[in-house]
């Protein structure tokens, strides 16, 4: 073990965030408890979230993201390993190789039960749910992990209010459930479902979840509801997926 826990990180690109990086890495000491991939994907995603939602900007939120990276890395716990891996499977595109590369760096370290199947998720069918024309619409994506049939099964619901612009992601587990509801819904008729195909929704939630805190100068699409980053990191990976 002390061959891959160095005594201090790299140089920090943000200095003055040493104390929030040291908190992630605390916080990551539960993440091998987490039962399964869903969950520690949901795990790691609520942090990604926290550290764009507080970024001024996409540089910021990469050079943090960059620290925190090496910070993990220079932890070498089993919940840092944990991090590392769920990063490189489902974070920013701009961090997942140097994520990999970290968590390649700690072979001895033991692996969460769940490590092999991060990101690892194929969709399923997608559904279009519209509840009233002050409530835009709800775009709801299934997805499943490879190899888990239906015990692997969730959903991706975002709700885009005027210009597609995100007004509330949320990531279901109980995908029955939720279908089941919105279809009781529909006999009341307060909404109307159907299915929608996965192309224009891969197209219209791509271009909605593509933004974030704008740039400097005020240039960029405008900061998300605080209620969607939770959640925001998980969701592009999953919309990355469809066609």
């Amino acid at each position: 073990m002390s061959a891959t826990r160095p005594s201090a990180g790299p140089e920090l690109m943000l200095p003055g965030l040493g104390e929030v990086y040291a908190a992630y890495v605390r916080e990551a000491d539960a993440l091998p408890a987490q039962p399964g991939a869903l969950q520690a994907e949901m795990w790691t995603s609520a942090q990604l979230g926290g550290l764009e939602a507080a970024a001024p900007h996409a540089a910021a939120r990469r050079a943090a993201l960059g620290d925190l990276i090496g910070r993990l890395h220079a932890a070498a716990t089993p919940g840092a390993r944990a991090f590392l891996r769920a990063l490189a499977a489902i974070g920013p595109a701009e961090g997942r190789k140097a994520a990999a590369r970290a968590a390649g760096g700690l072979d001895g370290v033991p692996a969460a039960p769940w490590e092999d199947s991060l990101g690892r998720v194929v969709p399923g069918q997608a559904w279009l749910i519209q509840e009233g024309p002050l409530d835009g619409d709800r775009l709801v994506c299934e997805f499943r992990y490879e190899g888990a049939g239906t015990a692997g099964m969730h959903a991706l619901a975002v709700r885009l209010s005027h210009g597609d612009a995100p007004a509330e992601i949320v990531v279901v587990g109980d995908v029955p459930a939720l279908m089941a509801a919105a279809r009781q819904a529909m006999q009341a008729e307060l909404c109307v479902v159907q299915p929608y195909d996965a192309a224009a929704v891969g197209a219209r939630l791509r271009a909605a979840l593509g933004g974030g805190r704008p740039s400097p100068g005020g240039g960029g699409a405008p900061p998300l509801p605080e209620a969607c980053y939770p959640a925001l990191a998980l969701a592009r990976h999953r919309v990355s997926l469809l066609p």
